[in-house]
């Protein structure tokens, strides 16, 4: 079953609406409406809304016995300035779509017009419309949902697209693709003083002047290696913006990265403990906070088979190249319960980079994205 020339304008001109409002992790009420109201008319089975926040889940039902496949893309936009010079423009000021989300969406789209048309031979098909992956809460939020257990899936599928590899070609591997990270916010306090006195007071300077070297010494390892682990410090604060008072508080930000989810819990061990004995050295409390978690991403490898299956009979190249990624994808939890696999999709050679302030997604995707996941469930489904 393919798209009709009518599908593809109708497809590009909705992802290309989506990309003129979006809406950035956790507000995205209005991008969830739309995709409701876009699937209308293909006539899914069951509709499963505010999931996890603001997911959306559309099913397509055989009615026969059958594995339930499960195909994810992600709702949310960035809070980054658009720079394309576009026509379709982001129209709202400081946010806009420069990971390709609105593209992502619009590949399930596709999806959900051909299920409309011809079910399934067998099991389900479930299309789902994820909030929130940037800040790294959405899938975990939709797992959680009471309500996932309707559509708790055997395989999942996800893809993203791929500036810097050439256009239409994949990449997708075994084991791990996407690292384990989170952000991590070390808060010290002390005493204050006058700043002409300031040994009367407790300040954080000397704690975080030795912290902030002293926590990407933490990582070891090649990127290669599965003990790898990554501290990057983005963000220090310390007292206030003002020169008569010697500082009582502190934070230091990092992000943490490792390619296992063992070896994360290790290294969120180490970055405690050293921030505790820095503070108890200096005479300060110290605590701690974690914000944006995501788990590994780990392609099992039936589901990469089926991919490569997919890949196979529609004549796409692939390979492994630049896999796996320091980056993070919240795609992964999905894989603790299901048989789970992500690919990559080249979006060009020279094409402008992800979270670049030029990047737009490529149209010309939505047919080749669309193509590889309807192969995939045909194989699987009949």
């Amino acid at each position: 079953m393919t798209l009709t020339n009518r599908d593809l304008v109708e497809l590009t001109e909705w992802r290309r609406k989506l990309h003129r409002q979006p809406e950035i992790s956790n507000e995205e009420e209005k991008t969830a409406k739309e995709v409701v109201a876009f699937l209308a008319d293909t006539g899914p089975d069951k509709v499963l809304t505010e999931l996890g926040g603001h997911g959306v889940a559309a099913v397509y039902d055989s009615g026969r016995d059958g594995p339930t496949v499960l195909f994810r893309s992600e709702l949310d936009a960035l809070p980054i300035e658009e720079l394309s010079g576009v026509e379709h423009a982001s129209q709202v000021p400081g946010k806009s779509h420069m990971c390709g989300h609105d593209g992502h969406t619009a590949i399930l789209a596709a999806l959900g017009r051909q299920f409309g048309r011809e079910r399934p031979a067998r099991g389900r098909v479930v299309l789902m419309f994820q909030p929130a992956e940037e800040t790294g809460n959405g899938a975990a939020g939709v797992v959680a949902d009471p309500r996932f257990s309707q559509i708790q899936p055997d395989f999942a599928f996800s893809l993203h697209n791929l500036p810097g590899v050439p256009f239409g070609e994949v990449r997708l591997k075994e084991g791990v693709v996407n690292c384990a990270s989170r952000g991590m916010r070390i808060i010290f306090e002390g005493k204050t003083a006058h700043s002409s006195m300031p040994e009367t007071g407790i300040s954080p300077m000397p704690a975080i002047s030795a912290l902030m070297p002293a926590l990407p010494a933490l990582g070891r390892g090649t990127f290669a290696d599965d003990d790898f682990g990554m501290v990057t410090v983005t963000h220090c604060e310390m007292g206030e913006a003002v020169f008569g008072i010697a500082p009582a508080h502190a934070q230091v930000w990092a992000t943490l990265r490792t390619r296992r989810d063992e070896r994360m819990a290790e290294l969120v061990a180490s970055a405690e403990a050293l921030a505790a004995s820095i503070a108890v050295k200096h005479g300060l409390t110290v605590a701690f906070d974690c914000h944006e978690i995501f788990v590994a991403s780990v392609n099992a490898p039936d589901a990469v088979e089926h991919l490569n299956r997919a890949l196979d009979e529609e004549g796409v190249v692939r390979s492994e190249a630049a896999l796996p990624m320091r980056a993070s994808e919240d795609f992964g939890i999905f894989g603790h319960n299901a048989k789970s696999a992500m690919f990559f999709l080249g979006a060009g050679e020279k094409y402008p980079a992800l979270h670049n302030p030029d990047y737009d997604f490529p149209d010309d995707l939505i047919p080749v994205g669309s193509r590889i996941f309807m192969r995939a469930a045909r194989n699987l489904l009949g």
